[in-house]
């Protein structure tokens, strides 16, 4: 039976994130993700986790500047030491709450330099996190949400993942952004599943619930399912309206 688990950053994002990790377990999800909850105090987060059961599956690092428009620090050439305490800030939470995953952002950058900027962090990433059981993950992001951003192709990511060389590292592959840039999501799946280690969705082109739009969402998670996958996908869609009206999507999935 395919499971999901509720992406914090979008879902119950109105509710404190102790809050937020309560309402995803009366929801019927079997885990939780977030992007950035580092103004969330560990030890109500970690209390909420223990009493719910719920895992949480990843978190993202900082950003960097927000109000300058940074979005990532990781392929910022510039900006290693900034980037790497990102990663040790990330890890430092990560480990605190039982998280599985660390989703290091590249940021805004471009050209060689900016490559070798990536695989350096992501080298001190995956050394950092395994002795604590924790993967690190890149995720491509789309050029309509994100323009500019260092990593947008799925085939970019299965590079970098290859020349960093690290067991612990692996593709976030999310639908929406793959199906943005690329399309041919089954194959793509398919061919990929060796280097994915998270999987998240929402609807095309508007990020909504998965109903509607350019994807078969039921027919996309029989495929991942076929195909042996059987870790919680991550439904990180923006809500319109309060999210509990939302998850009608839900109801009857048995695959």
């Amino acid at each position: 039976m395919t499971k999901f688990s509720a992406n914090l950053g979008f879902l119950w994002a109105d509710l404190s994130l102790p809050d937020a990790i309560y309402a995803a377990k009366a929801a019927g999800f079997e885990a939780v993700e977030c992007h950035w909850l580092y103004d969330e105090p560990v030890d109500k987060v970690k209390a909420a986790l223990d009493a719910t059961g719920l895992v949480m599956l990843g978190l993202n690092t900082r950003r960097g500047d927000v109000d300058n428009g940074e979005n990532g620090l990781s392929a910022l050439p510039d900006r290693t030491k900034d980037a790497r305490a990102a990663i040790d800030e990330a890890l430092h939470y990560a480990v605190a709450i039982n998280a599985r995953a660390i989703h290091v952002m590249a940021g805004f950058a471009q050209g060689v330099a900016a490559h070798d900027a990536f695989v350096s962090n992501l080298h001190y990433a995956c050394d950092a996190a395994a002795p604590h059981g924790i993967k690190i993950l890149i995720e491509p992001l789309n050029h309509y949400d994100a323009p500019g951003y260092f990593l947008q192709k799925t085939e970019q990511a299965r590079d970098i993942i290859a020349q960093v060389g690290k067991p612990n590292i692996a593709l976030m592959f999310d639908c929406y952004h793959v199906q943005l840039m690329e399309g041919d999501l089954t194959h793509r799946l398919s061919d990929l599943l060796p280097v994915i280690g998270h999987i998240q969705f929402a609807s095309v082109p508007d990020r909504g619930a998965p109903i509607g739009g350019e994807i078969n969402y039921p027919y996309i998670f029989e495929v991942i399912s076929d195909l042996g996958y059987n870790a919680p996908l991550g439904a990180e869609y923006k809500p319109k309206g309060p999210t509990e009206k939302t998850l009608d999507w839900m109801t009857g999935i048995t695959i």
